[in-house]
Parts: structure tokens; C-alpha cells; sequence
């Protein structure tokens, strides 16, 4: 295995978002890390994830506010707030700042190797 060139989190961010931007970064066995860049971006009222693997996330940069169906709550998170959600929790976001880019780093931790999402 041979070391991949440094990159930065922060650079090569499209001028143009049209829809929520969704990179990944490294997927290896059953990890998958994404970066995702917001903009004004939120899922629709009734659009809920429902997914097969944990989902750990870190907001680098921005704000947001992820809504979860039940129990039924609404967490806004700020730049360096992290939290975990595990599978099948359904939740949405429901908001991020329209004037700046919102910044995620998500881990999703699947079941098996397989890396279905």
C-alpha cells in the first residue's frame, strides 16, 4: 500500500450547488467516509433516511439543524459538534445556512462488508 498525496477538507469546493454535494473520500471493507457540503440545502418534509449502517458525523464548518422522527426531535449542530446516529434511527435536514457553505464529515460504519446504503 503506498501513501496518497495530502489533500485539504476545505479546498475544491464548487462555486455552484444546486443540490447537496456528496463526495467520498475513502471507502475500504465495511467504512465509508464522505464529505458533504451544504447550501440552504434541507430533504423535504416527509424525505426521511432510514439507512442500514451507523452514521457518525462531525459539522467542520457552518450550521445545521438534523430533525429525527422519533423519538421526535430537532438538534442544531455547530461547527465542531459531532454525534452518532445509529442505523435505522430516520432523521432529515432540516435546515443549513444558506449565505455560507455547511461542511459534514460522515462516517458510515455498515454491518458487513458489503457497503450497502
Amino acid at each position: 500500500m503506498t501513501i496518497s498525496t495530502p489533500k485539504n477538507i476545505f479546498s475544491n469546493i464548487p462555486t455552484e450547488l444546486p443540490e447537496e454535494f456528496f463526495e467520498t473520500l475513502l471507502q475500504q471493507d465495511n467504512i465509508r467516509i464522505e464529505r458533504i457540503i451544504s447550501k440552504g440545502h434541507h430533504n423535504a418534509a416527509n424525505d426521511w433516511y432510514d439507512q442500514v449502517q451507523d452514521e457518525w458525523i462531525v459539522l467542520l464548518q457552518g450550521q445545521a439543524k438534523l430533525e429525527f422522527y422519533e423519538p421526535a426531535s430537532i438538534q442544531l449542530l455547530n461547527s465542531g459538534d459531532y454525534l452518532l446516529i445509529p442505523a435505522h434511527i430516520k432523521h432529515r435536514v432540516a435546515w443549513t445556512l444558506e449565505n455560507s457553505e455547511t461542511i459534514w464529515l460522515a462516517i458510515h460504519i455498515f454491518p458487513n462488508a458489503g457497503n450497502e446504503g
